[in-house]
Parts: C-alpha cells; sequence; structure tokens
C-alpha cells in the first residue's frame, strides 16, 4: 500500500512454516470433577469463523449479543464433548449427544455426577444434561433460553433447575435506521466532579435502553429432574442467581432503571432479594442506585452493601463487605471496611465479623469458628492475609504481609475441600492443621509446592515440591491432601503437557491422558530464560528462543524480534523477578511471536519491562527513561551473545505492549522496525487514567504528555505495522486510537501500514482474521528487518 492509499484486500495466508504451527490441533480441554473420577474432555477448534463473527451482533451498555439466540457471537465454545474415566484412562462418549455442536456454558452439579450444558443454534439454544454415570444425553430444552448476561442455569440440590428463559410476551427490539427520534439526547452537571474511563458499547438514547431492557429481561423457569418445567418466577432483568448452601434459598438480583449513558450495566441501579426455593420473596436485601460517580482511585468502591454472597459453611447466612471510609481512598480512616453477616429470616441487626485496615479482597470459611480475610491496598501494593474466629472480631492472627506483587515470598493458598454442604470450604483437621498451595516461584524457577501450617501453633512444614527432573510439574487439583492425592500436569520443552495423577507422600505417578505434541515444527528449538540488568541494577529477564536449525558455533549475525508489555512496580526487587520456567512447554498461540523461529529470527519474548515508582513517586512520572532503558538492556543482553544483527531488531507488542511499541519508537532509534496491535497512543482521549495510571490528565498534565505518541508523531520515523479490530471494546483501545494515530503519522510521511480487521474485537478470534494478522506481520518483517540492509557500524 503506497502513501496516502486505502484499499480493501481479501484475506491472505501466511507462509507455510508459519501456517502449520497457527493451525495445529490442540488437545482437549479437561473440567475434572470434584473426587477425580472424572474429567469432561472439551475439544476446541482454535478459531472461530469469519462467518460467525459477522453474524448480527447488539452492543449496549457493556454486552454484546446475537439478538436471534440471545447469547455473544464470540462464546467461546467446544465442538465435541466426551468423558475421561481417570483411574482406568478410558474415554467415552455420550450416548444421545451431537457428535458436533457449539456446546458451552458447562457446570457441574451440586454432586458431580451430571452436567449441564449449552448448544448453540442458529435462533435458539439447547440445554443438555450429561450424566457421567451413564454416560448420556439428554435434551432438557430448546428455545429462547436468555444467555445475555451470562450463565442462564443453576442446579439446585435435587438436581433440579432453575434457567433463564425469554418471556413469550417481550417486546420486539427496535431498529434504529426506521426510527424518528423524539428529542435530543442531554447530559447535565450540577457542579460535582465525576470522572470514569473510556467504556465503550455504552447505551446512546431511548432506542438503546429500549433494546437493553429487552435483551436483560427473562423470566426463571424451574425444571425437575424429570424435565418437567413451570415458571418459577416472572420476568424481570435477572442478573445473578445464587443457591443457598442448604438448597432453601435463593439470592437473586435485578438491574433496575434508570439506564445511565456514561457506565456499563454492572453499575446499573439494582435490587437484591431472597425467595424461597419455592418462589416465595423472602426479603429484600438491599436496593442499590445508580453508580455514575466513584471517588478517584483504583481502591474506590461504591458506598453501602457490596459482594454479597452466601456463607459456605452455614446453611443460609449473607455475607457482605460496606465501606467504612464512604468508599473514597483520600479519607483518612483506622479502616476501609466492615465485614457484616445476616441469616435467615434476615430480620436481625447484621452482625460484624470483621474491620478490615485497607480495602476488602476476599473471604473464605472454614468452619463456625475460623475463616480467613483479604485485605490490600494498590498504592503501596500491600496485602494482609488474616484468620479470625467469625464469632469474635477481636480473636484473630496475621498468618501474612506482603507486596502481592512479590511472587517470591507468596505463601500460597489455603486448600479447601467439599463440606457438608458440597461448597468449598477450608480444610482444617481437628489439631488445627491446614494445608497451603503454591505456584513456588523463585530465582532458579517455579516449583509448586503444598506445606502443612497449624493455626494453632503457627508451625509450617514443606511436605511436597514438584521437582521432576528435566521437566516443569504444576498442581491443577487437590482432590485429598490428607491421603496425598493430586492431580499435576507435566510438561517439557518439547513435550506437551499431560496430566497425572499422584500421591504426594508414596510418590506413585500415572499418566491420565496423553497428548502428543501438535507443534513438532518447532519442538527442537533453543529456549533459554536470561536475566540481565538495566543500567540503574533492577534485574531484568526473558525467553530467548533461537532460530530453528541454528547452529550456536557460527558467527551468523541474526535478526531479532523482542515482545513485551509494561507492567508497574513499586520496588526493585519485585520488578526483576522470573516468572517463566525454563521447562515450560514451547506454545505459540494466535499473539505470539514464536512462529518467527522457523522464518530465521531470534525471539526475545516476554522481556521485562517493568516501570519502577519507589515511595511518593509515581512509575509514569519516569515512563519514558525506564522504557528506553529496558529496550537498551534487552538488546545489549543478546548481541553480548554475539549472534544478533543489531541493525535488525523489530518490536512488538499488543494492546498496552503496542502503546509501548509506539513510544519506543519516537524516543529511540534501536528497532528497525515495529508491530503494534490493538493499542492506545493518544493519551488525551484516555483522560481519566489508562492502565494502571490513577491521575486524571489535569493532575498529571507532564506525564499524560510525555506518554502520548499522538501529539509526538512528527518524532516517529521507524516503520510501524499497526492492527485493530474495527469492533474493539476494550476500555480506552476504541478503534479510533489507530485510525487518528494512523491518520497524522500518514500526513508526517512516515513508513506506517494500517490494518483493520472487520468485526474483530481486542483479541482476535476468526480463522481468516489470525491468518491475515500472521501474513501482514511476516510480510512486515521481511520486508523492514530481515532484507533491510545492513549499515556500516560507526
Amino acid at each position: 500500500m503506497s502513501q496516502s492509499q486505502a484499499e480493501q484486500t481479501t484475506y491472505k495466508i501466511p507462509h507455510p512454516a508459519i501456517y502449520e504451527l497457527a493451525n495445529a490441533q490442540l488437545a482437549p480441554a479437561i473440567k475434572m470433577d470434584a473426587i477425580g473420577q472424572y474429567a469432561l474432555l472439551m475439544h476446541r477448534n482454535i478459531y472461530k469463523s469469519i462467518t460467525e463473527l459477522s453474524l448480527d451482533e447488539l452492543k449496549l451498555a457493556g454486552i454484546r449479543t446475537n439478538t436471534l439466540n440471545n447469547i455473544s457471537p464470540r462464546e467461546q465454545y467446544y465442538h465435541k464433548l466426551t468423558l475421561l474415566e481417570v483411574d482406568s484412562t478410558t474415554e467415552y462418549e455420550f450416548n444421545g449427544l451431537p457428535d458436533s455442536g457449539k456446546f458451552c456454558k458447562i457446570t457441574w452439579n451440586c454432586n458431580f455426577s451430571k452436567l449441564s450444558v449449552i448448544n448453540i443454534l442458529e435462533e435458539s439454544l439447547q440445554l443438555w444434561i450429561l450424566d457421567v454415570y451413564n454416560k448420556s444425553a439428554t435434551l432438557c430444552f430448546e428455545g429462547k433460553i436468555n444467555a445475555n448476561l451470562g450463565n442462564p442455569v443453576t442446579w439446585l440440590k435435587d438436581d433440579g433447575l432453575l434457567v433463564n428463559v425469554v418471556p413469550a410476551t417481550v417486546a420486539n427490539y427496535k431498529v434504529k435506521k426506521n426510527s424518528v427520534p423524539t428529542g435530543p439526547v442531554v447530559a447535565e452537571n450540577a457542579g460535582k466532579a465525576v470522572e470514569n474511563r473510556t467504556f465503550q458499547d455504552l447505551l446512546k438514547d431511548e432506542i438503546d435502553e429500549h433494546n437493553f431492557e429487552v435483551l436483560a429481561t427473562s423470566e426463571i423457569w424451574h425444571f425437575d429432574s424429570a424435565g418437567n418445567h413451570k415458571v418459577w418466577k416472572a420476568a424481570a432483568m435477572h442478573d445473578g442467581l445464587s443457591l443457598s448452601p442448604d438448597g432453601t434459598f435463593i439470592l437473586l438480583s435485578e438491574i433496575k432503571r434508570p439506564f445511565s449513558y456514561f457506565v456499563p450495566f454492572d453499575r446499573f441501579p439494582y435490587s437484591t432479594y431472597v425467595y424461597h426455593i419455592d418462589g416465595t420473596l423472602v426479603k429484600t436485601i438491599v436496593e442499590s442506585p445508580l453508580i455514575e460517580y466513584l471517588p478517584q482511585g483504583f481502591m474506590a468502591v461504591q458506598k453501602g452493601m457490596r459482594q454479597i454472597s452466601w456463607r459456605t459453611d452455614l446453611p443460609h447466612t449473607l455475607v457482605w463487605a460496606e465501606a467504612l471510609d464512604e468508599g473514597n481512598p483520600e479519607i483518612p480512616v483506622a479502616h476501609r471496611d466492615a465485614i457484616y453477616q445476616q441469616t435467615f429470616p434476615f430480620v436481625e441487626t447484621p452482625r460484624l465479623l470483621f474491620k478490615t485496615i485497607d480495602r476488602f479482597a476476599g473471604i473464605y470459611f472454614a468452619n463456625e469458628n475460623l475463616a480467613l480475610i483479604y485485605d490490600r491496598w494498590w498504592t503501596t501494593r500491600n496485602q494482609r492475609t488474616i484468620l479470625f474466629n467469625p464469632n469474635d472480631p477481636e480473636d484473630y492472627s496475621l498468618v501474612n504481609e506482603r507486596n502481592f506483587q512479590d511472587i517470591y515470598t507468596d505463601p500460597g493458598t489455603f486448600v479447601t475441600a467439599k463440606n457438608q454442604y458440597g461448597l468449598s470450604a477450608i480444610q482444617v483437621l481437628e489439631d488445627g492443621t491446614m494445608f497451603l498451595s503454591g505456584d513456588g516461584h523463585s530465582a532458579e524457577g517455579r516449583k509448586p509446592f503444598i506445606d502443612k501450617y497449624n493455626h494453632k501453633t503457627k508451625e509450617k512444614n514443606r511436605i511436597f515440591t514438584a521437582n521432576e527432573e528435566g521437566k516443569q510439574e504444576d498442581i491443577v487439583y487437590l482432590l485429598n491432601v490428607v491421603e496425598g492425592t493430586i492431580i499435576t500436569v507435566i510438561q517439557s520443552k518439547n513435550e506437551y503437557p499431560n496430566f497425572y495423577k499422584r500421591n504426594i507422600y508414596t510418590g506413585e505417578k500415572k499418566l491420565i491422558r496423553h497428548f502428543d505434541n501438535p507443534f513438532k515444527a518447532i519442538q527442537d528449538v533453543k529456549k533459554e530464560i536470561i536475566s540481565y540488568k538495566r543500567h540503574d541494577g533492577v534485574e531484568l529477564n526473558a525467553t530467548l528462543y533461537m532460530p530453528v536449525g541454528y547452529d550456536l558455533s557460527t558467527t551468523e549475525k541474526l535478526p531479532m524480534i523482542v515482545w513485551a508489555y509494561p507492567t508497574e512496580y513499586k520496588d526493585k526487587d519485585t520488578a526483576g523477578q522470573k516468572t517463566a520456567a525454563d521447562n515450560d512447554f514451547i506454545y505459540p498461540f494466535w499473539g505470539s511471536p514464536l512462529y518467527w523461529v522457523n522464518r530465521g529470527y531470534i525471539v526475545l519474548d516476554n522481556a521485562s519491562f517493568p516501570i519502577l515508582g519507589e515511595g511518593d513517586t509515581q512509575p509514569n512520572d519516569t515512563f519514558v527513561d525506564q522504557l528506553v532503558a529496558n529496550a537498551k538492556a534487552a538488546i545489549d543482553a543478546v548481541d553480548d551473545r554475539g549472534f544478533l544483527d543489531r541493525q535488525k531488531v523489530a518490536v512488538g507488542g499488543h494492546s498496552y505492549g503496542a502503546f509501548m511499541v509506539s513510544m519506543l519508537l519516537t524516543n529511540t532509534d534501536f528497532f528497525a522496525a515495529g508491530i503494534a496491535r490493538s493499542g492506545a497512543y493518544n493519551r488525551t482521549l484516555t483522560p481519566f487514567g489508562f492502565q494502571r495510571e490513577e491521575r486524571n490528565y489535569w493532575q498529571a498534565k507532564t506525564t499524560y504528555d510525555a506518554m502520548n505518541p499522538f501529539i509526538n508523531a512528527d518524532k516517529m520515523k521507524t516503520p510501524l505495522l499497526l492492527i485493530h479490530g474495527d469492533a474493539d471494546n476494550n476500555t480506552g483501545t476504541h478503534t479510533m486510537q489507530t485510525e487518528r494515530y494512523f491518520a497524522a503519522l500518514n500526513a508526517l510521511g512516515a513508513n506506517v501500514r494500517m490494518v483493520l480487521l472487520p468485526k474483530e474485537s481486542h483479541s482476535y478470534a476468526a480463522w481468516e482474521s489470525v491468518m491475515h494478522v500472521l501474513w501482514e506481520q511476516d510480510e512486515w518483517l521481511d520486508k523492514w528487518v530481515k532484507n533491510k540492509a545492513t549499515q556500516p557500524s560507526n
């Protein structure tokens, strides 16, 4: 495409060396029951088709849906489901289930004997029930199931179901092109500061309001275990349904009017109720208002009750959090949140369980006398883990306090087990023994572990460390820690991840299912986790891949691709920690640069790009200097090894990584070319914060202007490939960001190419789109990097 020329082209297919890898058939995903008896194998296609993404899609208040079948055209699905008996490793078909479908929203019942499955049809949804003991499938219902607001199916204790169904009497959607406006849209502010991030797919007018109400409205039908059904609750905008631990009550939320044109639906007014399982209203728990305004900062929350849920260790007790600082992190208080509970019949005064110093971040119950609570604060990155007695707020002990970005000191999470209600509760033995399981990150790699911890004596000792020689083992299911039974995944650089049943005490290990390596074309690629330092001493690391077939004994200089994503930190120690492991499987996916090891390039993937702000300093105040230092350190580290052609280095990234690319090309001459996908390049279009920046434009003009490649477009002279989905709904990365940036670069005479992918959102899903993106990237690298004329060194 020549300068100032725009055209529509047909989808392209990448080079065979890339195409083979990009179209490899992946192993099925696995969904295992809690006792390790059966595993559902969910066979998947890697991509959708552009035809699927081209279905009519309604975009309202943060929801995207197909109005014909009431589910998003972008919903991930599986084309085939089979059942694996773990101990015998026998795989079964489900008798009666279609050989091929679009299966999604798969949920185990309460005792793990059945699964509910939605099958997507062109104009409706099917509800199937899979019986794992009989290996059979039964079509429970086909019709206008409403999956617009999430999983429409809730299991009951007796194997009955509650299902969201579109009412027969619901109004029709209105079409804007045939409508006559009744008046203008008006917004007014009475002098109160109201700022929000750059949300997309918001309501715009009265027709959008009408259509949102249509898509959100459903009746709730009750299906008994025999498949008989009746209306359990009349039509409303139902959003969220949860069964009490004893199966007697339903916690139910309904969206209410007035709607907003400034925030997505999850901040619309809502009411939360408790219903008896027979459909009788028991209590209105809370009526929450529209939340168009929140105070500034990531720790800001709404006033009043929030995060309402059932307490998992009691039959029918609600638990929730309430801010003690009006939800405003700028107000100094001794405690930020209070946690309350209230039990049936929900008329007593709520009882205080605990007050957190920082913002409430989660609660997990063991029994009536023991629970675990987290609090955290973004500015300091501080997190506390506290064990306490729910009957006495003063009876507590601090288990751990740490920087939550410090993965080397992560003590793991407490192991849960199914309690008398079939729900997960923290496992505690009579003598006070509990168990912790974690990833075990360290400078030597990742070695997952299980610890035994006694909350009475505070003693802790390690009872298992995954340490497969020459391989990487990770814990994925803790079936019975007391007996030592766990499920792990073992992989190596060229051995596809496979599932094993292991006993941590005896060492016995059994393969559950073997999956071949689908990427054999790169199975012998040389991979290494390299460590190096920035000029200021900050430790960095990256994963280095050498091209397939490269002889390290030669002196041939090679081109390189650096792929990265900046991350903000508050201290040097956490900024340089290693997350990757030497023996992780080499796995290219649609957005990966790994394909180019098969095209003669060095690939430096996941290069550390920390942006550090210690103490009161904000990370982004020195963003440019640190970004440049990260890039120079990465290139130097590879160049020191002697096989890099330093004049043939490309840099790439997606989303915030794309922004990073534009900033590097604006502020350095390190790179021969760049690839920026789905990024944001004009900070005046994200004036109320971006990524992890809490300040708005008017509070930090200097920082915003320095981090604005659009207003510095005249400085960008390096060839840049811009790619963006034309239906991107990610906050802050509207497609306009790429269109406007390209227009500026184009007008200023830069070597720039823009590719807008029809129907694609922030990540790319269609086979046609992905193949074309790979083709575009390969052609760009070939033209501006591999075949760039090498200039004499200074």
